[in-house]
């Protein structure tokens, strides 16, 4: 068997990261946007509704992690 060990992130590694997880979070929020213009749901509604998505709350929560963590490097 062979044991995989786990290196620090780089900062620069980190803040690739970071930029992928705000792009994809972006095109979450403008994906529900545009399909909500299509049914003709009000913006504010749709953002109410994203504030609680759970895709979202993950990335949030990631993004939030991998920030502290790239303040402490």
């Amino acid at each position: 068997m062979s044991e995989t060990t786990l290196t620090p992130a780089s900062a620069e590694e980190i803040a690739e990261v970071i930029a992928e997880l705000e792009q994809y979070r972006q095109r979450i929020i403008d994906d529900s946007l545009e399909t909500a213009k299509g049914v003709k749901l009000p913006k504010k509604l749709v953002m109410a509704q994203l504030e609680k998505h759970p895709e979202i709350a993950k990335i949030d929560a990631a993004l939030e992690r991998l920030r502290s963590q790239q303040g402490a490097t």
